[in-house]
């Protein structure tokens, strides 16, 4: 008997027109409470130099988010660590509850990969036009994977087409991340709506209730972390790929 063929294993991003790209950014949220004073955080995050929002917590007056970006997800247990273990974050108590971290990717649609990918995102994040933000992680349920891939498409759709209206009338954007093994929970996904108002992204989350996906296909939503951006650091363009 011969031996079956070896399972050929891809972890590319694929877009639109043969595009292909193995870089994304990674994305994590990290929350903390017993904020009497955030302007020693955003001279400690300036100095950094680090790609990042610092949030006031509207649910927690003393409370804070900071969202830090990295391609190299080696960032988030060295630079980072090294920030938020040392004064004036020190000092603070982290909310582990609110911690979220998820990767772009790409759905196989994209007309530039690469855009999608790494410069969307900052662009979404650090626009001092959009301080607004909502974040929150979703675990879909198991009969949603098992729907025919055109099932699932159709179900998609529903969702990407409500989102993009949004979006194209300026009322609410989002970032999309992947978080497949790297939730504590077992979440699928971590979603950021961001805006210049909070209503419409309040607003943009109740109409995705009547969603097919919403309403049958996800297990677990929240928990939500809402804030208003202190500090968003300048927009920097991706470089060459970064050291792992």
């Amino acid at each position: 008997m011969s031996s079956p063929e070896p399972t050929k294993v891809d972890v590319q991003e694929r877009g639109a027109n043969a595009q292909t790209s193995d870089r994304r950014l990674y994305v994590q949220l990290q929350a903390f409470g017993g904020c009497l004073d955030p302007k020693p955080l955003v001279r400690a995050l300036e100095s950094s130099r680090i790609e990042a929002a610092l949030y006031q917590d509207v649910n927690d007056p003393r409370g804070i988010g900071v969202l830090a970006m990295s391609e190299n997800p080696a960032f988030f247990v060295q630079s980072l660590c090294e920030l938020l273990n040392a004064d004036p974050f020190a000092a603070l108590t982290h909310k582990p509850e609110f911690t979220m971290l998820g990767r772009t990717y790409a759905s196989g649609f994209e007309t530039d990969l690469e855009d999608w990918l790494l410069r969307r995102p900052r662009r979404a994040v650090l626009n001092p036009e959009w301080p607004w933000g909502i974040w929150y992680p979703l675990r879909r349920t198991g009969a949603f994977a098992r729907l025919s891939p055109k099932e699932q498409g159709e179900v998609i759709r529903e969702h990407s087409i409500l989102g993009r209206a949004y979006g194209d009338a300026d009322l609410a954007h989002d970032i999309r991340l992947a978080c497949h093994g790297l939730d504590v929970r077992d979440n699928d996904f971590v979603i950021g709506l961001v805006g210049r108002d909070l209503h419409p992204l309040s607003h943009l989350v109740q109409a995705m209730r009547k969603t097919v996906q919403t309403a049958q296909y996800i297990q677990t939503l929240g928990p939500f972390f809402v804030g208003h951006a202190l500090w968003q650091s300048p927009r920097a363009t991706p470089a060459a790929r970064p050291p792992r």
